[in-house]
């Protein structure tokens, strides 16, 4: 038999209002329009993990118009769940989400399949500052290299440096390719080809990151530690001897500020090195370490299964000890003494910190970081290592709760990144681009959805330019294949394309843009070592350079850009044909009545992006722009005449891997 025709749609405040997660205590209007049939109940069956569920009667409108409505107050923090359960005709049907990561209408059937989130959380804020920057990853090893300050120990004849009776080779040149080298003994990668990166170097480009328009810049770890990713922190209160001392890193917060720039510091809490102060696996350090005695101060921060030689490791890696982080005396030292390790480096010039695999960390445990942090400067900002929709993410088997007022000030936004290059490399839609970032848009707090570091490149992922030029998988290239690999000509315009189209969606796009070093300069690679080489100075791309500063200025420069309101195409008045739906994906940015998403006085203005992803296809897509009172449209990418304005009515005709925007100020 047909089904009767029911809506519920999560993005129309005639079926859920308000739009979006909502503060601990608001209520909610939970409403379905059932189009067909004859209605006898229905009922909205909503639950919050472990607190069990309830079933509460909706009622019809009266007014004749299909519409059955619910109030629901929900006054406790957390993921909240529903879905509809109706009685048309004597019989009983669910209406749910096919699946968990749809957003907008779900569908009638005769069994509940995945149900609507609803996101609740306690209020809180997130630094200004921050959410209206532009940020800059640095590598940084990998950045810069200035020896105009020798470090002690340094060897000019070798261009080496020796530290605790360790040698540290560091005569790579910037064109040279990192290389991995194992060690025979475990088979585990050494990381321990240097390229010479520093502090001073960083400093010495502090003018370049201004001109550039950035206003944050994110360190990778910068703690002694005995490899080039620093990741296995040696000492967390000493800077690594080969990026400089204490001295120099406030010089660099110093000069930072100077320009605008404040300095975001990357906390490695879920594990330490071997080869630390505190396991001191290697014997390199005075103090007594876990692995030399359970007599340790720190022997409780480790779980031994067989001391010494059997402990838990991050993902196995002997190198990579884990801690116990609820401790209380690893507690104490990271976070809860006035001198630990959270306050200290605040207190020092930092502005805040990314934790490293949020996930391994327990809630208790960013909670009281949360807490210590801002209790030094409510204005730094805290931020997680969360590769997936973090208002959802289940970790250990439990959901996590990350965004509900109590953790973070907001996460890396990995599912933006994979958006963008799956939607650039044709493989997913505009539509189902459009459709997903609304999804996340509904799921978080809009102060953290505002404040995501947007990121196209970091890391840990192939270079943005790689694959965007359709460089081969690298999971069928060997070692030697990836490290030689270099997109040809034609794969070189065509990234070139794709990526100046991709960085006007990633600058016009809401939250914190993420530059990782040297993708403004062209530089390629693939994963680890590959995407983290020397930056290419003086053999940059300045074409790409100069688009980067280019729409990071036009985002400095308007509100709108950075907290004005987001519609994508699929709530705008287009018409375009099928496959243009596929190619094409757009949004507005708009600020009306002088005031902003979270209500605060700012510049009226608007903005509008269409990208044309197609390499084949131009696409013509007129756009009904009547709701938004336009006076003075210009468009500041075309200068080809290859578009209209007919009043409110806009048509533009994109060439293959095209990209347009207006303004409206």
């Amino acid at each position: 038999m047909d089904l009767p025709k029911v809506i519920h749609d999560t993005g129309d405040i005639r079926y859920r209002a308000p739009f979006g997660a909502v503060q601990r205590g608001s209520e909610v209007h939970l409403s379905i329009r059932i189009e067909s049939g004859t209605p006898q109940w229905v009922q909205l069956r909503f639950w919050k993990e472990k607190s069990g569920e309830k079933i509460k009667e909706a009622v019809p409108s009266g007014k004749g118009d299909g519409f059955w409505h619910s109030t629901v107050t929900l006054n406790t923090p957390g993921v909240y769940w529903y879905y509809f359960i109706i009685c048309i005709d004597g019989n009983v049907f669910y209406y749910s989400r096919k699946n968990n990561t749809d957003f907008g209408e779900g569908f009638l059937s005769s069994d509940p399949m995945h149900s609507f989130q609803l996101t609740v959380y306690e209020h809180f804020t997130v630094p200004k500052w921050y959410s209206e920057s532009v940020m800059y990853q640095i590598f940084p090893d990998r950045f810069h290299r200035v020896l105009d300050q020798i470090p002690e120990h340094y060897d000019e004849m070798y261009d080496q440096i020796k530290i605790n009776n360790r040698v540290f080779l560091i005569n790579k040149k910037a064109e040279d390719v990192p290389s991995y080298r194992r060690d025979p003994s475990t088979g585990f990668l050494t990381n321990d080809d240097y390229f010479g990166g520093n502090l001073r170097g960083i400093i010495e480009k502090l003018d370049y990151l201004q001109s550039l328009g950035i206003s944050t810049v994110y360190l990778n770890p910068i703690f002694e530690a005995f490899s080039n990713h620093r990741y296995n922190t040696g000492d967390y209160l000493k800077i690594d001897p080969l990026l400089g001392d204490m001295e120099t890193f406030k010089e660099l917060c110093r000069e930072g500020k100077k320009r605008g720039i404040s300095f975001i510091l990357d906390g490695v809490f879920s594990h330490t090195g071997s080869d630390s102060i505190y396991f001191n696996k290697d014997g390199r350090y005075p103090d007594l370490g876990a692995y030399q005695s359970k007599d340790s101060k720190y022997h409780p921060w480790y779980c031994f299964k067989s001391f010494p030689d059997e402990y838990d490791c991050w993902w196995g890696i002997d190198t990579l000890p884990n801690v116990n982080e609820t401790e209380p005396s690893f507690m104490d030292f990271i976070i809860r003494n006035k001198d630990g390790v959270i306050r200290y480096w605040i207190e020092n010039g930092a502005k805040g910190w990314r934790l490293d695999v949020a996930d391994e960390l327990p809630g208790v445990f960013i909670k009281e970081i949360r807490t210590a942090l801002k209790d030094q400067d409510p204005e730094a900002v805290l931020i997680g290592e969360v590769w997936e929709d973090a208002s959802n993410k289940v970790s250990y088997g439990a959901l996590r709760t990350y965004l509900l007022g109590q953790e973070l000030d907001t996460v890396m936004n990995y599912p933006f990144r994979n958006l963008v290059l799956d939607y650039m490399t044709g493989k997913i839609s505009g539509r189902h681009f459009s459709l997903s970032t609304m999804a996340l848009y509904q799921n978080y707090p809009k102060q953290a959805f505002f404040a995501c570091m947007n990121l196209l490149g970091t890391h840990d992922v192939p270079r943005v330019r790689t694959i965007l030029g359709d460089a081969p998988s690298e999971n069928g290239l060997d070692f030697d294949e990836r490290s030689k690999y270099r997109l040809n000509e034609y794969q070189r315009v065509l990234a070139d394309q794709r990526q100046k189209a991709a960085v006007v969606i990633q600058m016009t796009y809401p939250g914190v843009p993420v530059v990782y070093y040297g993708d403004e300069a062209g530089m390629e690679g693939y994963t680890d070592p590959f995407n983290r080489g020397a930056f290419p100075w003086g053999h940059e791309d300045k074409s790409m350079i100069q688009w980067y500063r280019q729409w990071i200025t036009l985002r400095n420069e308007m509100d709108a850009l950075r907290r004005g309101e987001y519609i994508p195409f699929t709530g705008l008045k287009i018409d375009m044909d099928h496959k243009g739906r596929e190619d094409i994906f757009g949004f507005i940015r708009i600020i009306q009545n002088n005031t902003d998403v979270f209500g605060q006085k700012a510049q009226n203005g608007l903005v509008l992006v269409l990208v044309n992803r197609s390499v084949e296809k131009e696409h013509t897509v007129r756009i009904d722009l009547g709701d938004y009172r336009i006076q003075n449209l210009k468009c500041v990418t075309e200068e080809s005449g290859q578009y209209n304005l007919d009043g409110n009515a806009l048509t533009v005709t994109l060439s293959p891997v095209d990209c347009a925007v207006w303004c409206d100020s």
